[in-house]
């Protein structure tokens, strides 16, 4: 968001400096006043009507402005808006001018009231104060900061703007202010201005200020800027570690944000828990259990009692690497909990293939009374979809606004046709895209899309297509699609004609790639690649141990998931090269027996290895956790979790 109206001269020329009123020094020459002694014992007790009683009992003089910055800063802690009011109206009826003209009072006023709502009070306060002579920086910022508080994030940089046009020098916390304002609005172009004013400002930048700056770069997506923010840095504390890390994350850098994770450590940084939260949602999106109960231990061994935040960010890697029963045990042993909590044990149970571990978890939380909301359906939908409850996903979609007001949103109306179009109800499932209150989404032609593929529809498949075209023509998973379904009913035009239209657009198909950590160590694998493994005495002994095994009990390779028009040679010895199946001989090479063997894919598993799992995994007695871009396959004892339903 661009902020026109806004202009920062990073050339400033500063010819005088608001000095702060001196009133503080004059007052530790004063003797101590017992009444002073009894207002600041009462504040610091609480007892604030007590307190105001005294006040409006004495003559202004006989206290001082310590006395009422004390009694200011226990209504603000307390949120005392009444208490606060009735300062303000006796220092403006009773006081002399020079305590309600004071730059700390003024400030504490101004603060009191944004941080109890009344945004035009402190509003009113400030422009009362500017009115007629220049205040410190203190009274400026206070005004901008209760501006940030409410996300007005653009009037807090015009009251910086004009503190700097009334020649006000700004210090650091002006521009920490300033900073994580424009971070707000995500505007790089005034943030690169303040940055600017910063570096050519007499006094070096503290490190609130820089951490400021990584933050505010790092939300602008300027990540390079990020980099050499934090390299310039004269001192780091865990915040900047924690705003590198939240960069590398944010571009999916993932080694990078381990490695900036180990340095932190063995420089002995020490960590918050939003180092831990940070990694863990690494740990969520590539699967990495080692690292995530790593983590977790030192959350166990740590003195400080561990916020809902953080533990929410634990249950979610549990469950995104297919460990429900640890994410259970987390859940039942939290203090307190959150929607967030619930939602996401919910939705960790719908992915893992367990949905009546998912209805029992959601009717224990409306027993409860914790509240559903729209992401709590989600979950249940997505959950239905995958399992091929069609009745109970109906059922819930017409509860979600029946039962519990939820109006339904994109991401709802396509789970509900997903659920249809997967179950075979194809022509329901376009009856709700006829009805929907809004235009349908992407994801929606997309799910309807899936439904042609799975039931083979290649006449609607054709039309939908279309519509994704003109809606998302970069997105080559449209294109494999429609290119899948032309090849799946033996329509080899129509792959080269897809193909073709991908080329035309430079549109390249997403390569299969599977990850699987043994130890602290992540392996990658290609589909198609991996050739030094697969030259190994290891992996030959291994793999052609599983293929006499697999070949007694009758397994053969399904080549009709090879959608190319070769030799079905060929075709067999494409399917063996499938990076999940390279990813799971190295786990049984690799680890051993009776630990699970744990694969990532970056797209859906093909039918095929889906089958060569189940067999595996009765042969090998290992319990084979796949976790592909829709949900996770549990493969044990020959048998799958999504109980051939995907």
């Amino acid at each position: 968001m661009a902020i026109p109206a806004i202009f920062l001269p990073t050339n400033l020329t500063v010819t005088a400096t608001i000095k702060a009123n001196s009133s503080f020094k004059k007052l530790n020459k004063t003797p101590t006043n017992p009444f002073n002694s009894s207002l600041k014992s009462l504040t610091k007790s609480g007892k604030l009507d007590e307190a105001l009683l005294l006040i409006e009992s004495q003559k202004s003089s006989q206290l001082d402005i310590e006395s009422y910055s004390s009694l200011l800063h226990a209504c603000i802690s307390k949120k005392s808006v009444e208490h606060g009011h009735r300062l303000y109206i006796h220092l403006l009826l009773n006081s002399n001018k020079s305590i309600l003209n004071d730059p700390l009072i003024l400030s504490k006023l101004i603060t009191l009231f944004s941080v109890c709502d009344q945004l035009a009070e402190a509003r009113r306060v400030f422009e009362h104060a500017i009115a007629n002579e220049d205040r410190p920086e203190s009274v400026w910022v206070a005004m901008a900061i209760g501006y940030s508080r409410k996300r007005c994030f653009r009037e807090a940089l015009l009251v910086y703007s004009k503190m700097l046009f009334r020649s006000i020098e700004p210090g650091n916390f002006a521009f920490s202010m300033a900073v994580k304002a424009c971070s707000g609005i995500s505007d790089s172009r005034v943030g690169r201005g303040v940055h600017a004013q910063i570096i050519k400002a007499d006094k070096e930048a503290d490190q609130v200020v820089y951490n400021a700056l990584l933050g505010m770069y790092t939300e602008c997506g300027c990540f390079r800027d990020v980099l050499k923010v934090f390299e310039e840095m004269p001192e780091r504390n865990v915040v900047s570690w924690n705003s590198l890390i939240a960069g590398f994350v944010k571009k999916r850098q993932v080694f990078e944000a381990f490695e900036t994770f180990r340095r932190m450590q063995n420089e002995d940084v020490g960590y918050s828990w939003v180092t831990f939260t940070s990694i863990l949602a690494i740990c969520s999106q590539v699967t990495y259990l080692y690292y995530g109960r790593k983590i977790h231990s030192q959350i166990v061994k740590s003195t400080n009692i561990p916020d809902v935040v953080l533990l929410n960010s634990l249950l979610d890697m549990y469950a995104k690497c297919g460990a429900m029963e640890y994410c259970r045990r987390v859940f039942d042993r939290m203090k307190y909990r959150d929607i967030t909590s619930w939602n996401t044990v919910i939705n960790g149970y719908a992915i893992n293939g367990l949905m009546g571990e998912t209805m029992k978890l959601f009717n224990e939380m409306v027993s409860s009374g914790v509240r559903p909301d729209g992401v709590t359906f989600i979950a249940l939908l997505s959950g239905c979809s995958h399992a091929g409850l069609a009745d109970l996903g109906e059922e819930l979609f017409e509860s979600m606004t029946g039962d519990f007001g939820i109006r339904p949103s994109l991401e709802h109306y396509a789970c509900l046709v997903d659920i249809l179009g997967r179950a075979g109800k194809i022509k329901e499932a376009l009856q709700v895209v006829e009805k929907m209150p809004v235009k349908p989404s992407g994801s929606i032609w997309g799910s309807l899309l899936n439904s042609c593929r799975l039931h083979g529809n290649v006449s609607l498949a054709e039309l939908v297509a279309e519509q994704l075209f003109e809606m998302e023509p970069n997105n080559c998973g449209n294109y494999v699609m429609l290119s899948n379904i032309y090849a799946n009913a033996g329509m080899w035009e129509g792959v080269k004609k897809v193909r073709e239209m991908m080329e035309n657009k430079g549109i390249k198909k997403e390569a299969g790639c599977s990850w699987i950590q043994v130890r602290n160590k992540v392996h990658t694998f290609m589909a198609g690649g991996g050739f030094e493994f697969r030259n190994s005495d290891e992996y030959k002994e291994v793999w052609d141990e599983l293929s006499e095994a697999i070949e007694k009990i009758g397994y053969k390779p399904d080549t009709r998931v090879v959608l190319h028009d070769v030799s079905e040679e060929t075709k067999a010895e494409w399917i063996c090269g499938h990076s999940e199946r390279l990813a799971t001989v190295f786990g049984l090479i690799q680890t051993g027996s009776g630990i699970p063997i744990r694969v990532s894919k970056n797209i859906r598993i093909c039918a095929d290895c889906h089958s060569w799992m189940k067999v595996v995994s009765e042969i090998t007695r290992r319990r084979i956790i796949v976790r592909d871009t829709n949900r996770f396959h549990h493969f044990d004892q020959g048998k799958c979790s999504c109980n051939e339903y995907w």
